[in-house]
């Protein structure tokens, strides 16, 4: 019998590719090491007779429109303020500080000379047990900084509650069992051979055939129907490229100062018409002057240890606070404008054409649509950006699927009963009142 092959060599070379698997497979399991469990964090020492937890609530509505724990608002930090008042003076200075003011306190004159001389906000309905849960709450020790507040990205690591094995260990596994795999078809082509070889077995030479392009070439029906299907597909490409000249959708640039729609809008609900208060009563929308925003920030210095996200840290957000402070000229430490400000160059992200004639007022207050129906979900927005296309097709299609508002309208009641009586139907759409007209937006 004729030898054709090594098989026990064949067989070797397999159970040691497939042990190499499995060992790499065991190691990876090897190194997944328990995360050792955070240590609790030390309740904070209250002050004795207080609460800390009723405290900061109390703080939360009465203190924190004036007052911060570890830095200088309106009023001073307050942070550790029982170590520097008796508790009998405080109950005094927080039921009427006028009172004590006019008393001739030198304590509490220097504190009202030393704060701009802003009156502080009597509280006669917080009683003894309140002001001391308040106390309380301020003589907690200052927690570090977090650990882990920016979640690390850990591709290659086991997720908590899954199987314990990694995409890249799969895909390093299916990498190494394709490899296997060529490796055999090789060793097999190679024994095939040596057995055609021994049995005299002889593989003729391959036939010259026609190329493919030449054999393409002589075919006219083939040609005729190529070349006609390339003319409609570039037609095609080439009408789709310019229908989107001058179409910006998701258009997202970046501004001199980061806001967050997210952060404002979305997770402090504040009203879009709040800060945009032009759109309720004008064509344009406005940009919000920076005065809008120092109603909130004048107090509001840094973000919350929460705010952070992975891409943008606490740091980052009050850096953009502090922008905001350099442009209107605020000094955070005085709590006083110092009169040299600086101009923010915001970069336009809504432009329709100038032959367009498109107001906010119609819509917004007449019509009652809400800002999401055209700008998108703004309150999921961390960069403001291009929601809609904004072309003609897209505003003709609003207009003839949104109904006329009439609720409280009674200025088109009569037009309404005649042109609902002609279109044989009880609402009518914008269309149908004149909103396909060439002229209501073009002038």
């Amino acid at each position: 019998m004729k030898k054709v092959g090594n098989h026990n060599s064949i067989s070797r070379k397999l159970l040691l590719s497939l042990s190499l698997t499995l060992i790499f497979s065991l190691t990876s399991f090897a190194q997944q090491a328990a995360a050792p469990a955070a240590p609790e964090a030390a309740a904070p020492a209250a002050a004795a007779g207080g609460d800390p937890v009723k405290g900061k609530e109390l703080f939360n509505a009465n203190c924190a429109a004036c007052h911060k724990l570890d830095a200088k608002s309106t009023g001073p930090a307050l942070r550790g303020v029982a170590a520097k008042h008796e508790m009998a003076w405080i109950y005094k200075w927080v039921h009427n500080s006028s009172e004590v003011i006019k008393s001739g306190d030198p304590v509490a004159v220097k504190l009202f000379e030393e704060n701009n001389k802003s009156v502080m906000t009597s509280f006669p309905q917080l009683s003894t047990g309140d002001i001391d849960n308040i106390i309380a709450y301020t003589s907690t020790e200052k927690p570090g900084p977090p650990v882990g507040t920016v979640a690390e990205k850990l591709p290659s690591g086991p997720q908590e509650g899954g199987s314990g094995i990694s995409n890249n260990i799969i895909l390093g596994a299916l990498a190494l069992v394709m490899a296997i795999l060529v490796v055999m078809l090789f060793m097999v082509n190679k024994v095939l051979t040596k057995v055609a070889g021994n049995n005299g077995i002889v593989v003729g030479p391959k036939e010259a055939r026609t190329p493919i392009w030449k054999a393409f070439a002589k075919n006219q029906f083939l040609v005729l129907v190529t070349s006609i299907f390339l003319l409609l597909a570039s037609g095609y490409f080439v009408y789709a490229f310019l229908m989107q000249v001058g179409v910006d959708q998701n258009y997202e640039p970046i501004q001199p100062i980061h806001y967050s729609h997210k952060i404002h809008a979305g997770d402090n609900e504040i009203n879009c018409k709040y800060c945009h208060s032009a759109a309720r009563v004008s064509k344009n929308a406005g940009i919000p002057s920076l005065n809008v925003c120092m109603n909130c920030h004048k107090n509001i210095s840094e973000v919350a240890e929460t705010t952070a996200t992975p891409e943008y840290s606490k740091a980052f957000y009050d850096a953009q606070i502090q922008k905001l402070y350099d442009a209107v000229g605020w000094d955070k430490t005085k709590q006083a404008y110092t009169g040299k400000t600086q101009p923010v160059k915001w970069v336009r992200i809504h432009n329709l054409p100038d032959f367009v004639y498109f107001n906010h007022s119609q819509h917004v207050s007449v019509a009652g649509v809400e800002c999401q129906t055209c700008h998108g979900p703004v309150q999921e927005f961390e960069i403001m950006k291009q929601y809609s296309k904004l072309t003609m097709g897209w505003c003709v299609d609003c207009h003839r699927k949104t109904d006329v508002k009439m609720e409280g309208n009674a200025y088109y009641d009569k037009i309404h009963a005649e042109l609902s009586k002609k279109y044989g139907v009880e609402k009518l759409t914008a269309a149908q009142m004149g909103g396909l007209e060439c002229g209501k937006c073009h002038y």
